[in-house]
């Protein structure tokens, strides 16, 4: 009975853990997002202002577009190649090998 209930906690805690690794992975996502428009919105207007001839504002959105795809896909796609899933069966085989 002790070992069920000591079984359940630990899971709990590490749904608990799981979650808010999760949380913090989509807080740090959007946050990314905001100063995306924010920035480049900015950029936008500071290259019309200055140079209205010469557009390089896009320049620094497609670089950093980019990494906020890259970004993205890992904070929504799950079971990527190196999401969850693969560092879950990491650690079992490396466990696994220790015994």
């Amino acid at each position: 009975m002790w070992r069920n209930l000591k079984h359940t906690i630990m899971t709990t805690d590490n749904r608990r853990e799981k979650a808010e690794k999760r949380v913090e992975a989509l807080r740090g996502f959007y946050f990314h997002c905001l100063s995306y428009c924010l920035i480049n919105a900015g950029l936008f207007c500071i290259n019309c202002l200055t140079t209205p001839g010469h557009w390089w504002f896009y320049y620094p959105l497609l670089g950093w577009g980019i990494g906020l795809l890259i970004n993205g896909l890992s904070v929504w796609k799950r079971g990527s190649l190196w999401g969850d899933s693969w560092k879950e069966r990491k650690i079992e085989e490396i466990l696994k090998n220790e015994r």
